[in-house]
This record gives structure tokens, sequence and C-alpha cells, in this order.
């Protein structure tokens, strides 16, 4: 079960790494995947306490064995502090999955994955949205944050 588990976390992780652009709204909302420069943090942290704290804790923490599958098959909450896997994904891949939610985002890729993660595209503005991530990612050591600019600028990092 735990290998089996494993090789879940592992693919759920590759193929949110190699999601494509699979933004529904128009250009000009988003300019090529990147967070836009302006973002305002401290509305982005209000947020993040009504609408994801729930679920992700109100220090970013995510839920208790958040590496296995719970009595319902999902994986709980992942941390979004810089011991989870967040900063492990380019900004368009953070924003697709908030925007359109995990099943919905995996579904675009060709994967069936019951996640539950729901989306908030019909709650929160992409604006709102990129608050919300600019917030998660001004929490994060500048080390992690060098290394999830890079991945999401297409640099290679160990």
């Amino acid at each position: 079960m735990r290998a089996m588990t494993a090789i879940l976390g592992i693919g759920v992780l590759a193929a949110l790494g190699a999601a494509a652009y699979v933004w529904t709204g128009s250009a000009g909302d988003v300019q090529s995947g990147v967070m836009p420069e302006s973002v305002d943090l401290v509305a982005g942290k209000a947020l993040y306490a009504e609408t994801c704290a729930a679920c992700h804790g109100v220090n970013l923490e995510g839920q208790d064995s958040w590496r296995s599958p719970g009595e319902d098959g999902r994986l709980p909450a992942p941390p979004h502090d810089e011991t989870g896997h967040t900063w492990h994904h380019e900004d368009q891949v953070l924003f697709n999955y908030t925007r359109l939610g995990g099943r919905e985002m995996m579904a675009a890729q060709g994967m069936e994955f019951d996640s539950g993660m729901p989306g908030f595209g019909d709650q929160l503005t992409d604006q709102e949205i990129w608050n919300v991530l600019g917030y998660i990612k001004s929490t994060w050591p500048e080390e992690i944050q060098d290394m999830q600019a890079a991945r999401t600028n297409g640099v290679p990092v160990n």
C-alpha cells in the first residue's frame, strides 16, 4: 500500500510539473504564465485566511499525513510553506490548480485524479488568485523563492 501511495504521489507531482498551459481566460489576463509584478500581499494574506486556511492551515502547514491518501482515497491538503511541494511548481501550474481545481486541471492534462482541491475561479478573480499565490510565495525563504522562480522561467533546478 505504501509503495502504491508513493507511486500515486510521484505520478501526480510529475503530471503537475509537466502540466501544459491550460489557461482558459483571455490572453490579456495573464502574460506568459508568470505572476504579475503587481500583487497585493496584504489582500492575498486575508484571502488566504478566508479561502485556504481551513484546509491548508493558518500557518500554511497543511493537513496531517498529507502524503498519504485518507479514507476517501484523496490526498490531504499539502502545506504551502517550504516543507511542502507547492514551490516545486511554476506559477502557471499553481494558478491553474487554484483557478480550475485539481480534478479539472488534471482532466485537462488527460489524467483522471480525484483531487480534493476545489476550483476557486468562480469565487475569486484572477488578480485575487495571484494575490493569494503572491502571499504564499512571500513566506518562503529567499532560496526557495529563487528556485521556484527559476522553474517558472524554465531554468533547470537540481
